[in-house]
């Protein structure tokens, strides 16, 4: 692959998983009403493809980057923990509106327009994953970072479909409620190009920048996503969702790895 045509994949690839999020809004031109259970076991098919892409994608290649052995293990684990726990002050003191069950936190909730507690949840939910996207690439490793960007593509799809559905419920129209679903994604890029940056400014850091990436998609997975999914009555057909999603993305991981 010439210097030309790997730059336009690395370009593509840091983008193009954010404006999915678009693309699975289109849905709702031609319905407004999507059943529950479909909306959480699409959920669960993007918490199970996340998973995945952050075991098979970001942790186990920070170990092997490590060189193996007890210190990598160490440095990954560190990393990871970093993550969420880098995710959860962003989740503590960010106000925001959860997607499906209007469980609200933060310290300001109540004074924020619903609009804005929207886009402050999907930048939580996104920021991660573009992270995770432009690490992939950043490690000059593309089929890598190809794998990462499709999963996360495919998994931002019900995404944007969940925040537009729920911008129409609030009586947004299908225009305003599209819009807004895609320019939550584009969150993403912004994510991405910090984390190809981080990797090639600090290389010698790349096994804790991957499974700083790594442990901010399990704690959404864990914190925000899940829980969504399991709180409609609808567990078990998520629970496969997720299952799905983890097998899907690790066959991606295989096939193009």
């Amino acid at each position: 692959m010439g210097n030309i045509d790997q730059r336009l994949v690395i370009g593509l690839g840091l983008f193009l998983p954010g404006l999915m999020t678009g693309l699975g809004a289109i849905p709702i031109f031609f319905t407004k009403e999507i059943k529950r259970s479909s909306l959480d076991i699409l959920l669960g098919f993007a918490a199970g493809v996340m998973l995945a892409a952050s075991c098979f994608s970001l942790i186990l290649p920070s170990i092997e980057y490590g060189g193996g052995g007890v210190k990598a293990v160490l440095v990954t684990s560190l990393g990871i923990f970093a993550g969420a726990l880098m995710l959860d002050l962003i989740d503590k003191y960010a106000p925001h509106e959860h997607l499906l069950d209007k469980r609200k936190e933060g310290t300001s909730s109540e004074s924020l327009k619903r609009i804005w507690l929207f886009i402050i949840a999907i930048t939580i939910h996104n920021f991660p994953e573009g992270l995770a996207t432009g690490v992939g690439f950043g490690t000059n490793d593309i089929a890598n970072g190809i794998t990462i960007a499709l999963g996360i593509g495919l998994q931002n799809m019900p995404e944007g479909l969940a925040v537009a559905l729920a911008l129409l419920r609030e009586n947004y129209s299908t225009k305003e409620a599209f819009l807004i679903a895609l320019l939550t994604g584009m969150v993403e890029p912004i994510g991405a190009l910090m984390g190809y940056g981080l990797v090639h400014v600090f290389s010698q850091v790349l096994p804790f920048i991957l499974a700083l990436a790594g442990g901010a998609m399990l704690f959404v997975i864990s914190d925000e996503i899940i829980p969504e999914t399991h709180s409609g009555g609808y567990e078990r057909q998520a629970t496969y969702g997720i299952i799905i999603g983890f097998i899907v993305m690790m066959i991606l991981d295989i096939l193009l790895g």
